[in-house]
């Protein structure tokens, strides 16, 4: 597929600005799965100077600092992007492990050499390792399961048991909450898939991006009514030393998973930790005092004239 992004974010500030220091992680990078063919970053009111560089988990960071008094900040990012769907050829060799041997793999051995992506089975902000998580997980967890099979119905089960329910919850909703009420939104449903996945001792990392939504049958596609997407990617490591880990993306919301991305409707924009390590735009000001927020986000097909 050939999409379009378009992510505005607008902020009005109750008082002027003074100085202040932005970070953006709003440019889709290159997979197997995708191939970002074009990105723009526009900055107003105040003309700033943009400085790339990659972070620790390898996503495309903007930084840039304004040192003018202002009252608002707009940020307008396009992108453009080629995805394709993962083939059978993409699925791991070793997924049908018993999951045990996953959480096995993600434990310290001092006669193994380290693997980078066992980071994601420790704790971090969004995402605290939590009994009732785990107990939540267990029944799909059952000893000896595939790790793919137990992955994916733990994935199913939450699509079942839990309401999507816009602004029923904010960033700061603790995931035992979001468990305990049993709706959210998405950015929710990954934050307790990866406190059920680490906590039972597996490696599985948050993956912010887009996803395609198609209109109702008989409407138009609107303008900017689309939103962030947020899923988990669960760690498969290799059955043999010096082998190929592969990512297994979950998507609770949606109920979608694949290799390497759930389907071709999918755009990645960062991984991390848990959001804090992938907010979209985030900053420190001086001055501002209140402000608002509008975020408008337009994902649309491009079709070859």
């Amino acid at each position: 597929m050939h999409l379009r992004i378009h992510h505005q974010t607008d902020y009005h500030y109750a008082a002027g600005v003074s100085a202040a220091q932005h970070i953006a992680h709003l440019q889709p990078p290159d997979t197997p799965w995708q191939r970002c063919t074009a990105h723009r970053l526009d900055i107003g009111p105040l003309q700033a100077a943009v400085h790339s560089h990659l972070d620790a988990f390898g996503n495309h960071c903007a930084y840039w600092a304004m040192d003018a008094l202002h009252h608002s900040l707009s940020v307008s990012a396009h992108s453009e992007v080629h995805t394709r769907q993962a083939s059978a050829q993409d699925a791991s060799p070793q997924a049908d492990q018993p999951w045990e041997g996953a959480r096995g793999y993600a434990q310290y051995r001092a006669d193994r050499p380290g693997d980078a992506a066992c980071a994601f089975v420790f704790a971090s902000h969004h995402v605290p390792l939590q009994a009732d998580c785990a107990d939540y997980a267990r029944p799909s967890f059952t000893a000896g399961r595939a790790l793919d099979g137990a992955a994916i119905d733990l994935m199913q089960r939450m699509h079942r048991d839990f309401a999507y329910e816009a602004q029923s919850t904010d960033i700061y909703t603790p995931v035992t909450q979001v468990l305990a009420q049993r709706r959210g939104v998405c950015q929710d449903f990954a934050h307790l898939l990866l406190s059920c996945l680490r906590s039972l001792g597996l490696p599985a990392r948050y993956v912010s991006g887009y996803m395609l939504s198609e209109p109702p049958p008989g409407q138009a596609r609107l303008q900017g009514a689309d939103a962030s997407h947020a899923w988990v990617a669960l760690y498969v490591p290799p059955l043999l030393a010096g082998g190929q880990g592969h990512w297994l993306e979950l998507d609770p919301t949606n109920c979608r998973h694949g290799w390497g991305t759930p389907g071709p409707d999918y755009v990645r924009l960062a991984v991390g930790r848990d959001f804090a390590d992938v907010s979209p735009l985030r900053g420190v000001l001086q001055g501002g005092e209140a402000h608002s927020l509008q975020v408008q986000v337009t994902v649309e097909p491009v079709f070859a004239v």
